[in-house]
């Protein structure tokens, strides 16, 4: 992490830009553009009690570090001039001219917005940015520059909002700055801002790092020696530094459940060479001298990443039998790798279309942020919208074409529906076949960058097959098939509730049409539904059991919660067969138990305890009855694809108890969510409820707890671990 330096001048911004900008008109509107702020923010102080300039003189020196070219260098002098100071855009117009003023307006539009705040105000914050981005990529990296320089002296404001900025950073900026490929940039960002949001944390890894630093430098510079001997002694020119692990990637390791005794890539080393064969060359001859580890080999040279980083990565058994990973690449992809699209302003590719072709390169590798436009019009919550913007844009990407040469991006893995989807809804609702670089092939087929696709459609054709929700890799073509689905399934549960009721109605002797000019409105009312179809949907889905509408209506003597309550009460909750949902690191075939005490979920971190003679229990890693032990506990993961639900409890805690459990169960709809089980907890104080719930994932969890937490008279809900 870079120290920050107060006394910065523009002396050091002006040295720094003349080791690679030599036109003197370019210097010179850079010094027309410091003088301007200069002068514009005399008198205005930050919070630390600097002059106000060194802000922005310190977010141009940060570009300087990438290349960044005159235009960006001058917006970034400029970029808070026209919010703190008053300057029209003309005015910037008429003084830097419409390329400048664009970068500027670009940066004033995204600061304006509230940073910090609910996850609507975040939302806007991801539409605005994103669709900024689409516009020209330089307004997003000033920002990116704006927002380390902010972080570096973060230490200035309270708390709350340190950790406010700070979880933003890593929500929305952190995964810009990687697709963007600016390593530089993205580290710091990360560093600085779980050293803000996790301070306990960091300082926790810093204190480990710092504990075998010696040891870990000297092990580095012996294994340094000795492959640059190996290289030399076979004519291989090349440079070879030692390379420090950022804290926050060992964090996202531990976070993982890694220990940190086990996150063997702290030690590493990168090899720099002239050439790509050279890479090639280096690699085998360290191969022949130490063993690699198996998968633990990729070639980014020959199959580069979406973000043009390029680099071949390998693990070995190094000195003393530490495993060190060993990143090998040349001069040219280390600057990519370090500087990612910013490496295309580089002066040092002069010529007479500099501008236009830089402009085209980075069109070329910024139009998955185009899907932005998409997702901002689809009809999603803001929790969704959030998930879909980190699902399908900060993924890895592939460009495939339709039959007349349009692009379409589209995450890695992506498969044809995903393709139909994205063209239309009436495309991918009517598909019947699939034909890519014209062979047919199965719906399931993973796309590659430049497949051409033609989708067969059939007007007659019913509809998607529900597989197809397993066979799609985006949010949006999911969602979609789930909708068709629950159109249908609408249509059947209205019939069947329809029906259900008049067969109870038959049964009691009691004609339809007086029950829904008597009581139908007393039903409804009670439970809060709009309209019959909206009852009959409820009853038809089993939402709503038609004993609760008959009670409601008839006034008969048991209460809505009685009846809840003796349904469920001590019901036995069943855990389901976890075999494949549960993966045990180096073991096959084990019994594995889920943990009665704390019910762990997918999404939860997890871990293993060998027990005798019952295989292993998995608990959650914030188990308590887990703390103290060290021995016979193993590595344990979620697999990526799991199709059950899976019980837990939660305590919901209610100052009265009317109709409570009623609204606790309609929030049960709109989540997927299963109640399993409810108990009664006798308080003096107020009511609790001990809910068993069957749940797919801990996000669909969170999302009821915040649900009933929203229902009146509820004044907290938790999950327990018993």
């Amino acid at each position: 992490m870079q120290q920050y330096n107060s006394t910065l001048t523009f002396d050091d911004l002006n040295d720094k830009l003349v080791t690679y900008v030599n036109d003197p008109e370019e210097l010179a509107l850079v010094t027309k553009a410091y003088m301007f702020a200069y002068e514009k923010h005399f008198g205005q102080k930050r919070l630390t009690g600097e002059e106000y300039i060194n802000h922005p003189l310190h977010v141009a020196y940060i570009l300087t570090g990438i290349y960044a070219d005159t235009a960006t260098i001058c917006a970034a002098l400029l970029h808070d001039v026209m919010e703190d100071c008053e300057v029209s855009k003309e005015d910037m117009e008429a003084k830097f001219g419409e390329e400048i003023t664009l970068l500027v307006n670009g940066v004033t539009k995204i600061n304006r917005l509230n940073f910090v705040g609910d996850n609507e105000s975040m939302i806007a914050n991801h539409r605005k940015i994103l669709v900024g981005l689409s516009e020209d990529v330089r307004v997003i990296i000033i920002k990116l520059a704006d927002r380390l320089h902010n972080l570096r002296t973060l230490w200035v404001l309270p708390e709350k909002r340190q950790k406010a900025k700070a979880k933003e950073t890593l929500d929305i900026l952190t995964p810009i700055a990687h697709r963007l490929g600016m390593s530089q940039i993205k580290s710091e960002l990360e560093d600085l801002s779980l050293r803000y949001y996790k301070p306990d944390v960091y300082f926790g890894i810093v204190e480990k790092l710092n504990q075998s630093k010696t040891e870990r430098d000297n092990t580095v510079l012996e294994m340094e020696d000795k492959v640059s001997e190996l290289l030399t002694k076979h004519g291989i020119k090349h440079e070879i530094k030692g390379r420090a692990k950022s804290i926050y990637s060992i964090y996202k390791k531990l976070d993982k459940g890694r220990k940190f005794s086990d996150i063997y890539d702290i030690l590493a080393l990168r090899v720099f060479v002239d050439t790509e064969q050279d890479c090639y060359q280096v690699l085998g001859i360290i191969h022949s001298k130490y063993r690699p580890i198996p998968k633990r080999f990729k070639d980014y040279v020959a199959m580069p990443k979406t973000n043009m980083y390029q680099s071949l990565h390998t693990t070995v058994f190094g000195l003393d039998g530490h495993l060190f990973e060993i990143q090998i690449r040349t001069y040219d992809m280390d600057k990519v790798a370090e500087l990612g699209i910013a490496s295309h302003w580089s002066y040092k590719e002069k010529g007479s279309n500099t501008k236009s072709s830089m402009q085209s390169a980075m069109e070329q590798k910024l139009q998955f942020f185009r899907t932005i436009m998409e997702l901002k019009n689809e009809e999603a919550n803001d929790e969704e919208f959030v998930r879909q913007v980190k699902e399908d844009v900060f993924k890895d990407t592939i460009y495939v074409f339709t039959p007349k040469g349009d692009v379409v991006e589209l995450p890695s893995g992506a498969t044809p529906i995903d393709f139909a989807y994205r063209v239309h809804s009436g495309v991918g609702d009517k598909m019947v076949g699939a034909i890519v670089n014209n062979s047919i092939v199965p719906f399931d087929y993973v796309l590659q960058d430049n497949d051409i696709i033609k989708i067969n459609t059939n007007q007659n054709s019913f509809g998607p097959n529900r597989e197809w929700i397993n066979m799609a890799k985006t949010t949006q073509a999911k969602n979609k098939i789930k909708n068709f689905f629950n159109r249908i399934d609408k249509e059947g549960y209205l019939k069947k509730g329809e029906e259900l009721l008049k067969d109870e109605l038959r049964k009691r002797k009691v004609p339809t049409n007086d029950f829904l000019t008597e009581y139908s409105s007393k039903v409804l009312n009670e439970l809060k539904y709009s309209n019959l179809d909206e009852l009959y949907i409820n009853i038809g889905s089993n939402k709503m059991s038609i004993t609760q509408v008959m009670n409601i209506a008839f006034n008969e003597t048991a209460t809505k919660e009685q009846i809840i309550l003796n349904k469920t009460k001590n019901k036995e909750v069943i855990i389901p067969s976890i075999k494949n949902d549960i993966l045990v690191k180096g073991i096959d075939n084990v019994k594995i138990n889920i943990a009665l005490c704390c019910k762990p979920i997918p999404g939860d971190r997890i871990v293993g305890y060998i027990t005798k003679g019952y295989g292993i229990t998995v608990h959650r890693m914030v188990c308590p009855n887990i703390a103290d032990l060290e021995e016979r506990i193993i590595e344990v993961e979620w697999n990526n694809v799991i199709t059950k639900k899976y019980p837990t409890n939660i305590l919901v805690y209610a100052s009265e108890n009317k109709n409570i459990l009623l609204d606790i169960i309609s929030k049960t709809s709109n989540n997927e969510i299963t109640v399993q089980s409810i108990n009664s907890i006798s308080s003096s104080d107020n009511f609790l409820y001990d809910i068993t719930v069957l749940v797919d994932g801990k996000d669909s969890l969170l999302k009821f707890m915040d649900d009933i937490k929203l229902i009146p008279n509820i004044l907290n809900v938790e999950r327990i671990i018993k």
